[in-house]
């Protein structure tokens, strides 16, 4: 037998005298083909979104002190944090702390109630005297008024052959129901009730929040998962959530400080009463997206054609507060924003439209950190960052 020689080409030769095959070069592995659209999954994930929304507008009711009080609780964990460090229990600390806010507001609002019911009282005679203001106008043929109301019934009798019903034609008569004092004092009554309700609400729901401490967010890092990672993750969207809120927050506070000052500034310069009133009024519904700015115009308006007589000073007023409110929302805000959270401005304007459609008043106010809340916790769910990345910078 012939010993096999390593290197020697005939060592790899059989006893027949062939060659072994060679093995074949592995294959490349093709990637799966993607499945396709399951229409049962979207039409499911399309019924569980219109559940959601009505879900949230049927129960307003309840989600809107909840999400208030969580906000509430969230801008004043600070304080009561450092009145901890003074050894201060927390529930004593919360208790003083929306103790003290609410005497503060009730104080306000009672040093300030005599001018705001003369401002109430002349909004009546404001809105006579700009009705006779426009009455005296129609009458006048000369008037731009008086022509257009012309034009209009030349344009009538000539588009309407008579104008007088023809015969066996019955004429019908909308009557309107009569005031009823009663009935409008017993619904002024239940919003009375339901307001003071919601603010008690919202009152305990904070309290409760801030006198309890870390113990929910401890348990929601418990219910994210066993393993690391989760816990992880949740406690990032936390405090996240916790900063942006904050700093959302100290914005709008501020640039409401801003304009409640300029504007009580700006009507006392031209000589409006109770400025120092409307100066308030400006601050508090500069909270308020878009609406604000229209009721804080159109109102001063009102009251300072009432004070003056004329269309130029009311026009004066409101073009001041409305430059005011320019200033703030086209310079002022979006710089402090953009300082302060991540969000598309797009997305901020459509996601307050959506929830002011929702919740009205509430949903415009708390639109923004609804969506900083949805922001933080989509960037770290792989299955929902293309959201984060729509409602990101």
């Amino acid at each position: 037998m012939t010993p096999v020689v390593p290197g020697d080409e005939s060592s790899a030769v059989g006893s027949s005298g062939q060659a072994p095959a060679e093995a074949a070069p592995p294959r490349p592995r093709l990637a799966p083909p993607a499945p396709p659209v399951d229409l049962r999954s979207g039409s499911l994930l399309f019924l569980a979104m219109l559940a959601g929304i009505l879900v949230l507008y049927w129960a307003r009711a309840i989600f809107i002190p909840i999400m208030v009080g969580v906000m509430l609780s969230v801008a004043l964990s600070p304080i009561v944090k450092a009145m901890e460090r003074w050894h201060l229990p927390r529930a004593v600390g919360a208790a003083l702390l929306l103790f003290g806010a609410l005497g503060a507001t009730a104080y306000a609002a009672y040093s300030l109630a005599d001018d705001a019911a003369a401002l109430v009282e002349m909004l009546p005679e404001a809105v006579q005297k700009v009705r006779g203001s426009f009455e005296d106008q129609q009458t006048d043929p000369q008037g731009t008024i008086g022509k257009v109301k012309k034009a209009a019934a030349e344009i009538e009798r000539a588009a309407t052959p008579s104008a007088h019903p023809e015969d066996g034609v019955q004429r019908v008569k909308v009557e309107t129901e009569p005031f009823s004092l009663r009935n409008y004092m017993w619904s002024g009554t239940l919003g009375l009730a339901g307001a003071v309700g919601q603010a008690m609400a919202i009152t305990f729901i904070a309290y409760f929040l801030l006198a309890s401490g870390n113990t929910f967010r401890r348990k929601l890092v418990r219910i994210a998962g066993p393993t690391f990672t989760r816990r992880r993750l949740t406690v990032q969207a936390l405090d996240e959530i916790t900063v942006q809120i904050q700093r959302y927050l100290l914005v709008q506070l501020f640039t409401s400080f801003v304009v409640g000052v300029a504007s009580w500034l700006a009507f006392l310069w031209i000589g409006l009463n109770h400025a120092a009133v409307w100066g308030i009024v400006a601050g508090v519904l500069d909270l308020v997206p878009y609406i604000g700015l229209i009721a804080v115009g159109a109102s001063s308006a009102l009251v300072g054609f009432l004070q003056f007589g004329t269309f130029e000073m009311a026009l004066l007023i409101s073009g001041a507060s409305v430059v005011i409110h320019a200033i703030e929302g086209y310079l002022l805000t979006p710089w402090l924003t953009s300082h302060a959270s991540r969000m598309n401005p797009v997305a901020v304007f459509l996601g307050v439209l959506s929830w002011g459609w929702l919740w009205g008043i509430w949903g415009l106010l708390l639109g923004v950190p609804i969506l900083m809340v949805v922001k933080a916790v989509c960037d770290r769910v792989d299955e929902l960052k293309p959201i984060g990345e729509l409602l990101g910078t």
